[in-house]
């Protein structure tokens, strides 16, 4: 039997990478909450949000495409590091740009670093725990998500509103600059994918994972799941000022209690992970999902207490969903392969949440910067569907996976 319990090292780099997660995700996640800040001081309008937004998610996906054949020829721990510096350039220049031109190109160069930052984590993790401990790994590390909403977002959007816009980013600088000192001096090299090297190119290597045919079931799944999330989420917080009637005041009370809740609930996700079928969590989780988002997009203005338990409800599917499916998706490539599997899979995972972002900033119309967004409940059904289909392609990932553990089979 595997062994399942953490060492000291294996929960160094489970803190690390989960902190280096908290920083790209607090840098991606905190543009929804200074959406509406943002359309209102420069002026845009929601379509042009979206493209800032989806500026990243489509650089991102460009980057992941590009780094996926060399992925898998250096020391994972140093290819961290050298996209991590990118992403810490990048977001300095978010937090220096005058105007909106020069924000979306911040966000750009930003896309290029970041979101390959998230697939070398994965391959971290898959090369150094056991498919029985991802589930506990993933729930921790995707805590990084639940920690920018308690600590991040909340204190960007103070920042925000005493010094501008510009200061979150700022802040995201100079915590990212202490988290890479601490990636250098903290993890050992990671080589021994190195010593599975074949003679392909790097064209050739790239080519042989995207044309494996069950690497792309897992392909399709992760980019349709990334779908859902990034038609509502970019103007979640134009949505709760606008429609909901929220105030700036209010806001980072919404993504606090979100985010404090979801630090209970993802480790209890992850060990029930572990602990049961990883599909059969995440179809509940699902099934959970498609509710709750049907009932948040077509709120009116309710009271403060309402919108907070809604949104720890919907946050619980989202959870659900994410975690089991993520550790199924890291069992399918072989070690040889992980780098580029997960370069390509954060590759098309931005692209398609790029192009959701898109979509959605022109099915929303808001009539003038102060008037309610129209159209969120078209979003919200559109993500319900997207849900079913994930539920299909999850499980036929699901079967891949467990022809490949069983134990008659190559271990992974």
């Amino acid at each position: 039997m595997e062994k399942t319990t953490f060492t000291g090292y294996q929960k160094l780099v489970i803190a690390l990478i989960a902190i280096t997660q908290f920083t790209v995700i607090l840098d991606f996640m905190v543009m929804s909450p200074l959406g509406d800040v943002l359309m209102k001081s420069l002026d845009i309008s929601p379509s042009q949000f979206g493209i800032a937004v989806s500026s990243y998610a489509f650089s991102a996906g460009a980057s992941g495409l590009l780094a996926a054949g060399f992925a898998d020829k250096y020391d994972r721990i140093k290819l961290l590091l050298f996209f991590y510096a990118g992403f810490i350039i990048g977001t300095l220049f978010c937090g220096l740009a005058p105007n909106y031109h020069l924000l979306v190109a911040a966000r750009i160069i930003t896309g290029l670093f970041g979101g390959v930052i998230g697939s070398i984590g994965l391959a971290i993790i898959t090369d150094i725990f056991t498919i029985e401990q991802r589930g506990r790994v993933m729930g921790a590390v995707q805590m990084g998500f639940a920690a920018s909403q308690v600590l991040g977002i909340p204190i960007g959007l103070y920042f925000a509103n005493i010094w501008g816009w510009h200061a979150p980013f700022l802040m995201i600088v100079l915590l990212s600059v202490i988290i890479a000192l601490a990636i250098l001096k903290g993890l050992k090299p990671l080589t021994k994918h190195l010593a599975l090297k074949t003679d392909r190119n790097v064209y050739e290597h790239f080519r042989h994972v995207l044309a494996t045919s069950n690497y792309q079931v897992a392909f399709l799944g992760t980019a349709l799941l990334s779908v859902g999330g990034f038609l509502m989420m970019p103007f979640g917080s134009a949505f709760a000022i606008n429609n909901l009637h929220f105030s700036q005041d209010q806001l980072p009370i919404l993504f606090m209690v979100t985010g404090i809740s979801s630090l209970f609930i993802m480790p209890i996700v992850g060990r029930l992970s572990d602990r049961f079928d990883k599909f059969k969590v995440f179809t509940i989780g699902s099934l959970w999902a498609m509710v709750m988002i049907i009932i948040y997009t077509n709120l009116t203005p309710v009271p403060l207490w309402v919108v907070l338990i809604l949104n720890i409800l919907l946050f619980a599917g989202i959870m659900s969903r994410m975690i089991p499916s993520t550790s199924l998706m890291t069992a399918i490539p072989e070690m040889q392969d992980r780098g580029a599997f997960m370069s390509i899979t954060s590759s098309l995972q931005q692209i398609a949440g790029g192009i959701a972002s898109v979509f959605a900033g022109y099915i929303i119309v808001q009539k003038n910067k102060y008037s309610p967004l129209e159209n969120y409940p078209v979003l919200g059904y559109i993500s319900a569907v997207i849900i079913l289909l994930c539920i299909w392609l999850v499980y036929r990932v699901n079967l891949i996976v467990k022809n490949k553990t069983d134990p008659k089979n190559k271990a992974i």
